[in-house]
Parts: C-alpha cells; sequence; structure tokens
C-alpha cells in the first residue's frame, strides 16, 4: 500500500511583513525639491493673480457706474466736491498746450495726449487724436465726456503717467491729481470684469492644487 506525501501549504501571507522587497529599496526619494519649486510656482502664480485683481478692481467697478455722465460744468471752476471717484462725468474747459505729453500704445493706431485744464493743474484730460489728424494745426476739444479717476487709482493702462509728465517736460503733477479719460465709458470697462473673473480662477486653480499636493506628501 503506498502512501501519498503529504505537502505542509505555507500560509500565502506568511512572513510577508517581514520580508522587503529589493525592487522598491532601488526606487528613488520622492523628489521633494521639484515639488517644492511646483508648489512656490503655483503660489507665485496665485498672489500674481490676486495682484492683477487689485489692480483691475477699479476698472471692473465703473463698469457698474450709471450710463448717464453727471455733467461737472466748467472743470476750471468746478467746486472740488464735484470730483467723484472712477465716476462717469462731463464737462468742459480749455487744455493748456504747456507740459502736455504725447504718446502711443501697442495695438492702437491712434495716439493720445495727456493736457492740464488751464487754471487748474491738478485736473488733467487724456484726449484720443484718430490716425491722421496728429498735426502741428491739431485743436483739442473743449467738452468731454468720459471716467475721472485719481491718477493713482487709474489703473494699469495709465500707470505712469505722472511719471511720464515729469520725465518729458519736468513738470510734477500735483498729488492727489485728478484725470479725465475722453472717450472712456462704463459700458466699455465690461472686459475688466471677465479679467477679474479670469485671474480669480487663476488664483483659486494654482492654491488648490497647491494644498493638495502640500497634503498628499508628508
Amino acid at each position: 500500500m503506498t502512501t501519498a506525501p503529504t505537502h505542509h501549504l505555507a500560509p500565502p501571507n506568511a512572513g510577508e511583513d517581514d520580508v522587503v522587497d529589493p525592487e522598491l529599496l532601488d526606487l528613488p526619494d520622492p523628489p521633494k525639491r521639484e515639488r517644492s519649486v511646483t508648489v512656490g510656482m503655483l503660489v507665485f502664480t496665485a498672489f500674481a493673480s490676486l495682484s492683477m485683481i487689485a489692480a483691475l478692481r477699479g476698472d471692473a467697478t465703473y463698469a457698474f457706474a450709471p450710463a448717464r455722465a453727471v455733467d461737472m460744468g466748467d472743470l476750471g471752476s468746478a467746486p472740488a466736491a464735484a470730483f467723484v471717484e472712477n465716476g462717469f462725468v462731463s464737462g468742459s474747459g480749455m487744455l493748456g498746450a504747456a507740459h502736455a505729453i504725447r504718446y502711443e500704445r501697442p495695438l492702437v493706431s491712434d495716439s493720445f495726449r495727456l493736457m492740464p485744464v488751464a487754471g487748474r493743474p491738478n485736473v488733467w484730460v487724456e484726449v484720443r487724436v484718430p490716425a491722421g489728424s496728429e498735426n502741428i494745426r491739431y485743436v483739442p476739444p473743449s467738452s468731454f465726456t468720459g471716467r475721472l479717476v485719481k491718477f493713482e487709482t487709474a489703473g494699469p493702462k495709465h500707470r505712469g503717467l505722472a511719471a511720464a509728465v515729469r520725465d518729458a517736460t519736468g513738470q510734477k503733477v500735483p498729488e492727489a491729481s485728478w484725470l479725465l479719460v475722453e472717450g472712456d465709458n462704463p459700458s466699455g470697462a465690461r472686459g475688466a470684469i471677465l479679467l477679474v473673473l479670469m485671474f480669480l480662477g487663476f488664483a483659486v486653480w494654482n492654491l488648490t492644487v497647491a494644498a493638495k499636493l502640500l497634503r498628499k506628501v508628508r
């Protein structure tokens, strides 16, 4: 009578906790430096987006201004209380040629002139000159309708104008001076709302991804 050999099968998980897979030991360490660089770039981009939102907040707010301009009358004699920050206004006045500057913007065929109101050095008007009309016989308008804002809060498009006047003419623009951007109406500022929403989305997305990366790797 032949007896069949008996095979003793070890439990499938026996000793697995005590065995280290050599392939795991060969794996490189987690890329901590690369992760830190990635998180840093995400945070930097988020704060840059928030900075752009802060710079565009005035433009976005102006989009909600009343569609009807407030008549200020003569800008040279209007009372100080009539000047409202980020308002849609209309007015009249004579612009002075002294200390005026001319400049252009990329992708815009027209040119621009920045001129002070005669007799009121703390009120300036930016006039857009159509292409081909810029010559020595150009006469600036005497009535204006547009956005009224302080130089300091005029937004990225007008940043540096006060410094440009000082550099070009040697005349310093008085502190807390007003800028009337002729032709700038609230409906034209609606694009700023889209830009604010876009930059807000960038900021939220970058901060969310950075938080996930920091939470995954301990």
